[in-house]
């Protein structure tokens, strides 16, 4: 998050020491310690729940895609059934007209 060098910090620790004074130090030091671990804490809770946030968003985007392939899916399947009824509807005056042609080959 910050990044802070060692000599940063004891410059941070002196300014402290001497602005607090000795005694009440070892005070606001852990006053300060429990603020930066509840603020830590936070932080992590909320990167927690934006990253279930993405999750849940991309399994809907995941859904989403499945519904529209099972759709397009259907249409395939549709159309199919419809290249095959339209296929039948023509093959079957053809093998009437052939069935016809040989009737009358054989009478003759």
């Amino acid at each position: 998050m910050f990044d802070i060098g060692f000599s940063e910090l004891c410059m941070v620790g002196l300014v402290t020491l001497l602005v607090v004074g000795p005694e009440r130090l070892p005070k606001v030091a852990r006053y300060a310690g429990f603020w930066i671990g509840k603020t830590r804490h936070m932080i992590a809770s909320v990167k927690a729940e934006i990253r279930e946030e993405l999750q849940a968003e991309e399994m809907r985007q995941v859904f989403k895609e499945q519904t529209e392939l099972k759709e397009i899916q259907r249409m395939l399947d549709d159309a199919s059934d419809a290249a095959n009824s339209i296929k039948s509807s023509i093959e079957q005056p053809q093998q009437a007209d052939v069935k016809q042609v040989k009737r009358s080959h054989e009478s003759e």
